[in-house]
């Protein structure tokens, strides 16, 4: 069980206010992991501050990961947070816009492939030279998505970002695995999350969906935690640019 204890080690995640970031968030800690929180308005302060209560090592911090600036200064000011190490990087954030393919405004597509995808590349970066700086190894967790692999429907920039950050994902591992830095991607299936709220409300979409999916259920956060503390500990130490279905079995009928 050592392989997974992640005891000491220093962790960003994004988007773990709520939903599967948040279930991640937690999973990282009930391992021991000392967690920075970060959301896009103060709730990550109100989530930090519960998870605190709860005898974990959490800190909150509000990054509008939209704003260039703002993502690079919000994360010098998490890594201070952690007293200036860090170890693991999961980047959970991720929005939705949903259009039919010729009436999806390019404002929605521009605001979709800048959080998905760019910010994600830029944290990545960033976390990739603190490992460097540190002289130390380092873990990358990449959230991609089913839509890394098919196209869906009316959510051309959301398929579009999770299939860059698949592809970014084994880019980032083939220059970076020699020098200790491992990154990864989870793939989630469908999950039962705010994001996909309207397909849980459409009976028939509900059901078409659930009759594919050997495991009779949509996911939930806590099936995340599982694969994150793999992909964030000693035990995925030879792991490199993995793009791991979570999905109850869906790919695979």
């Amino acid at each position: 069980m050592k392989l997974f204890d992640l005891t000491g080690r220093k962790a960003i995640v994004t988007g773990a206010t709520r939903g599967l970031g948040r279930g991640m968030a937690e999973g990282l800690m009930e391992a021991g992991c000392e967690v920075v929180v970060v959301g896009s308005s103060d709730t990550a302060l109100k989530v930090a501050q519960e998870f605190a209560e709860r005898g974990f090592r959490c800190h909150g911090i509000a990054i509008d990961l939209a704003d260039r600036a703002r993502r690079e200064e919000g994360f010098a000011q998490a890594v201070e947070l952690l007293g200036g190490h860090l170890d693991i990087l999961v980047n959970g954030a991720g929005i939705q816009r949903r259009h039919f393919c010729e009436e999806f405004p390019i404002e929605d597509w521009d605001d979709v492939l800048e959080v998905n995808l760019t910010a994600t590349f830029h944290l990545c970066q960033l976390a990739g030279r603190q490992f460097i700086r540190q002289n130390s190894r380092g873990k990358i967790v990449n959230i991609a998505s089913m839509l890394s692999f098919f196209g869906g429907f009316t959510v051309p920039a959301y398929a579009a970002s999770k299939g860059g950050v698949a592809q970014l994902t084994k880019a980032l591992a083939n220059e970076w695995t020699g020098k200790g830095i491992n990154v990864n991607a989870i793939a989630p299936g469908y999950m039962a999350t705010e994001m996909n709220t309207a397909l849980i409300n459409d009976q028939g979409r509900n059901t078409e969906i659930l009759a594919r999916i050997p495991a009779h259920r949509w996911g939930t956060p806590e099936d995340m935690k599982g694969l994150c503390i793999f992909l964030s500990s000693d035990a995925s130490d030879y792991m490199a640019g993995a793009v791991i279905p979570c999905d109850g079995g869906y790919l695979a009928k």
